[in-house]
């Protein structure tokens, strides 16, 4: 299995932000998690390059081919990650 670049951008009391983390465990991905609650700069780089001030927003893979998921969605994340539901 190819690994791709996971990252996730959350907060802590997010419910969706918590079941992508739980779809990525069930999978076995691995993935970076960006605390947006605690981090300014951080909050201030997902809404730049989301346009989302919601969470979570999800990268995966890297540029020029990088995939942006904006809030849980099963079916993205699994096709995203070439993944059988």
């Amino acid at each position: 299995m190819v690994r791709m670049k996971v990252t996730i951008y959350t907060t802590k009391t997010c419910g969706y932000c918590k079941a992508t983390k739980e779809f990525f465990k069930e999978h076995d991905i691995a993935y970076t998690e960006i605390d947006v609650s605690n981090d300014q700069s951080q909050a201030r780089a997902m809404i730049e390059r989301s346009g989302q001030m919601g969470v979570p927003v999800i990268l995966i893979g890297e540029a020029p081919n990088e995939q942006m998921i904006i809030g849980y969605d099963r079916e993205a994340l699994a096709t995203a990650l070439n993944i059988t539901l």
